[in-house]
């Protein structure tokens, strides 16, 4: 519904949702454990079968963007281990491999993904949730952090491993459930009795990847992180954005994660 115009730019791809559920269930509760659970049986695969993908954590659950010319391959990729539905006039339907096996494309040739730099900035930050109907009560402070209180980026060198702070602030609506995250200053500026965040009032630091805009076609960005952590059993919290892709984890891990990613980089190279 928005009008072209010379401030949006738009990726030419139509991307679709994949929500990767147990035993048919969203999971429930609060706090989750983010790309760790999923990451060595979807994201990982998915990577080595040249499939780009989105990631999106929310503080419900979490979701992972494939494009649409993708999904055939996607489906057969993870069909071996999970059970697929698709949503057809608000009904979950069975999808086989027989169904979208026209036009499905072999993988190719494994190549070595590119490395990219990883940033990890002195920023602590909040994930936090709140009730629909208190959402008007915060809406002038949200449209403040959104459009006035920003300061401009600071650039970092392409081989920078610390950033004294970063301006980072995720708003999602997704079916009726909000998800953000922001820094700890700025949850300081917002009614505490309206913000809901899980019990233990955890504190999240980022690691941020790349030193330039990574664009979509490039496969492997979220495995770099995912897989290292999975393999750790360190929960993470993913958003990928238009330019970079960031991930958050527990402040007191994040001297572990980032040697990982250290080690991870030089047996790479």
């Amino acid at each position: 519904e928005l009008p072209p115009s010379e401030f949006m730019q738009v990726a030419d791809s139509t991307w679709l949702v994949l929500s990767v559920v147990s035993n048919g269930r969203a999971p429930s509760g609060c706090q989750a454990t983010g790309v760790t659970k999923i990451a060595r049986s979807v994201i990982a695969p998915l990577a080595e079968h040249h499939v780009s993908v989105l990631m999106l954590s929310t503080y419900q659950t979490d979701f992972i963007l494939v494009r649409e010319r993708d999904l055939p391959v996607v489906i057969h990729t993870l069909a071996g281990e999970f059970d697929i539905y698709k949503e057809e006039g608000g009904e979950c339907v069975p999808v086989t491999c027989d169904d979208v096996s026209n036009g499905f494309l072999k993988p190719k040739p494994a190549t070595s993904p590119t490395l990219h730099p990883v940033q990890s900035p002195q920023t602590r930050f909040c994930v936090l949730t709140v009730a629909p109907d208190t959402l008007p009560a915060i809406a002038t402070m949200l449209i403040d952090v959104l459009f006035y209180s920003h300061s401009p980026p600071r650039e970092a060198g392409a081989g920078s491993q610390d950033l004294d702070s970063i301006t980072f602030f995720a708003f999602s609506l997704i079916e009726g459930y909000i998800s953000i995250v922001m820094d700890a200053e700025t949850q300081k500026r917002f009614p505490s009795d309206l913000l809901l965040t899980s019990s233990t009032g955890e504190l999240w630091r980022m690691v941020r990847i790349g030193g330039q805009p990574l664009g979509f076609d490039e496969c492997g960005i979220v495995a770099q992180i995912a897989e290292p952590l999975a393999a750790a059993d360190i929960s993470a919290y993913y958003i990928s954005t238009f330019n970079f892709d960031h991930a958050l984890v527990p402040e007191e891990g994040i001297a572990e994660v980032i040697q990982l990613l250290q080690q991870r980089q030089e047996s790479s190279r």
